[in-house]
């Protein structure tokens, strides 16, 4: 399931809330001997996180699905860089930081119980239920725990100003009566202390008089499934810069935006280049924004983070609770080249 983004906390009857925790959403399987990490792009996470998959394994119940979060727990702290460090494609660097800094499982849902029985069309109260007789079972494990939850709005509002100090970056609401919808939003609402937003980096434009990158073009896909451009980010220091080309050239060569196009600089600013190059839409950042109104950030966005755990597919405007409309009263301006 996915949550709809929203200013502030849900009230009345009927809901639950979360921490929204810093780190990898993951799907556990466990069948017999074999255990199963799945990101929510579908990738496959077990070769990064082999204790998580240890710690399954040694469990006492014989099959189970488990939602929940990989997260790396650092002096009391969440860790997002180290966590981060663990997408490595050497197994040996895997090993190492698995031992320097292993990881921990925060689960906070029930999808098959150990018998085999799927839960997806029970509402989440009865999945709860079903989570918290597992956690009896299983007994006390130190690095897989159940997540902390109530149904107290203002638990929640605290858990938005007290959590913040261990890197915790908002709150989840969920519906109790609702089945769990594999990729909707209409059952679950986040609330984060920054508005953020996970984008594609469609293209990048140079530093006006010089090689290096000067800013990622961003893109969010539409209902039809076209990549359209919504802004830019250039929060980097000449450091940064440099090491953006070890990123971003190997994807250069790609379609780009496939639906609405970033334009030339403004006719009022010199400042910025008009030429842009295009990138294969492979790569995921998440930045922070102040404001988002008729299908773009009106001012540039920082960067926060490279999200290697997202798919390119989920950066919707979806997750922002709109959506551009591509109507125009004029559809002439449509046809002789878009909306201007």
């Amino acid at each position: 399931m996915e949550a709809e983004l929203a200013d502030k906390l849900p009230a009345g009857e009927g809901w639950l809330y979360e921490p929204k925790w810093d780190g990898f959403r993951c799907l556990a399987f466990r069948d017999g001997e074999r255990v199963v990490l799945q990101s929510k792009s579908g990738q496959p996470l077990a070769r990064y996180f082999p204790e998580v998959v240890r710690n399954l394994a040694s469990l006492p119940l014989p099959r189970f699905v488990l939602d929940g979060e990989i997260v790396v727990i650092r002096n009391g702290r969440l860790s997002f860089d180290d966590l981060l460090q663990r997408i490595h494609p050497a197994a040996s660097r895997v090993k190492l930081l698995s031992e320097r800094t292993p990881a921990s499982f925060l689960a906070f849902d029930l999808l098959v119980d150990a018998r085999g029985r799927s839960l997806i069309d029970r509402p989440l109260l009865d999945r709860k239920e079903a989570l918290g007789a597992f956690f009896s079972r299983i007994g006390s494990h130190p690095d897989l725990r159940r997540s902390p939850e109530s149904a107290d709005r203002a638990t929640g509002v605290r858990w938005m100003r007290e959590l913040a100090d261990i890197g915790c970056d908002g709150v989840v609401a969920k519906r109790l009566a609702m089945d769990y919808r594999s990729g909707e939003r209409t059952g679950m609402i986040k609330v984060k202390r920054a508005r953020t937003a996970d984008c594609v980096v469609g293209g990048f434009r140079y530093e006006q008089h010089g090689r290096e990158i000067g800013s990622l073009l961003l893109g969010l896909y539409d209902e039809n499934g076209l990549l359209d451009h919504v802004g830019f980010t250039s929060s980097f220091t000449a450091s940064e810069r440099r090491a953006l080309k070890r990123v971003i050239l190997p994807l250069a060569g790609g379609r780009g935006f496939t639906g609405r196009a970033p334009g030339g600089p403004s006719r009022w600013s010199t400042k910025r280049s008009a030429e842009w190059e295009p990138l294969r839409a492979e790569l995921v950042c998440e930045v922070k924004f102040d404001h988002f109104s008729g299908g773009r950030f009106r001012q540039g966005t920082k960067f926060l983070r490279w999200r290697p755990d997202k798919s390119p597919g989920a950066c919707t405007f979806e997750q922002l609770g709109t959506a551009p409309s591509r109507k125009t009263p004029f559809g002439f301006l449509r046809r002789a080249g878009g909306t201007r």
